[in-house]
């Protein structure tokens, strides 16, 4: 039986060149209304563990969460699942700096811009400030990373720098880090610490 991961998977072989014609099936037969754009796997582990802990089933809602492997494919997948392709609803989160990106795909794609929201710097940066440096750094050391955070703290490019800097750095200096941290921080947080852009998405996919 079909289920949203299939459609998600066939959606990223589809924007890689493949053909669409699964994709629209699977669309049909999952219920999917529902598609948020994301830069990237760590945003989809921190948006699983906030549906996890809010007891959201997004798939049963007929919502798909798609990591597109980085904002500039952001007018591919715009263009595939939105108005002038399978018809969807699309949402977002991003990065501040990759913002022009989703503007520019959205408009192209003729989907509306008003569920796509921006992180200050990036969601890394969001759930950092939102938990405050000491209970990140309390995380890291439960997490056995405490040698290599203090190995990083000694390079003289972080001597000086804001401990929230350097840990959004530490989090990106090791592959897979930031996907096991982006599931890890959201599961710290308190419920009134969720960062207004995360927080805002949950919202539009009411």
């Amino acid at each position: 039986m079909a289920d949203m991961r299939a459609f998600r998977d066939e959606v990223i072989r589809w924007a890689a060149g493949g053909p669409g014609e699964t994709a629209g099936e699977l669309a049909a037969q999952v219920g999917v209304r529902t598609a948020v754009l994301l830069e990237g796997p760590s945003d989809l582990a921190a948006v699983d563990a906030l549906a996890a802990r809010r007891g959201r089933d997004l798939a049963a809602e007929g919502v798909c969460v798609v990591p597109m492997g980085g904002a500039m494919s952001v007018g591919r997948y715009a263009g595939l699942l939105g108005p002038t392709g399978l018809g969807l609803r699309l949402a977002g989160l991003c990065d501040v700096r990759e913002q022009g990106f989703y503007d520019r795909g959205l408009e192209r794609a003729g989907a509306s811009r008003e569920d796509v929201f921006v992180c200050a710097a990036d969601l890394e940066d969001e759930l950092i400030r939102a938990l405050g440096a000491a209970r990140v750094e309390e995380i890291v050391e439960t997490e056995g990373d405490l040698r290599a955070w203090r190995t990083l703290l000694r390079q003289p490019a972080h001597h000086g720098r804001p401990r929230e800097q350097s840990l959004r750095r530490f989090l990106g200096t090791k592959k897979g880090r930031k996907i096991r941290y982006g599931h890890l921080l959201v599961e710290a947080l308190g419920p009134d610490q969720v960062p207004a852009p995360l927080d805002g998405l949950f919202a539009s996919l009411s």
